[in-house]
């Protein structure tokens, strides 16, 4: 499987997760967002896909698990979230498929908690 934006072929493993997450970019995330049957992706789906991001490349490869991943947005959003919070955005595990728009490898995390 691989991905065509302008131009460009970009090469996924067969789940669809990037081989490089460094060909990742933005107008790449939506692409993969209407794939995924997401729609237009908001400041909250942001605000998670930022959140994987930054912990992958700077924190040593971390991939949260949900429960680090709720308490992150709640602490970002100001308020007590709950599993409904995050799956409503990103409804096939807010790490798994949050991780797939955000261009990461794929996780091979069991669980969530």
């Amino acid at each position: 499987m691989a991905y065509e934006l302008n131009g460009k072929t970009i090469e996924t493993n067969e789940n669809g997760y990037l081989l490089d997450h460094n060909e990742w970019n933005e107008e790449l995330a939506q692409v993969i967002a209407n794939e995924e049957g997401l729609g237009e992706l908001t400041e909250k789906h942001w605000d998670i896909i930022n959140y994987l991001r930054d912990e992958y490349i700077n924190n040593a490869s971390n991939q949260p698990n949900e429960r680090t991943i709720l308490k992150a947005m709640g602490e970002k959003w100001g308020a007590k979230i709950g599993q409904k919070d995050t799956f409503s955005l990103f409804p096939k595990m807010p790490s798994k498929q949050g991780g797939k728009v955000a261009g990461l490898p794929e996780s091979r995390r069991k669980g969530g908690y």
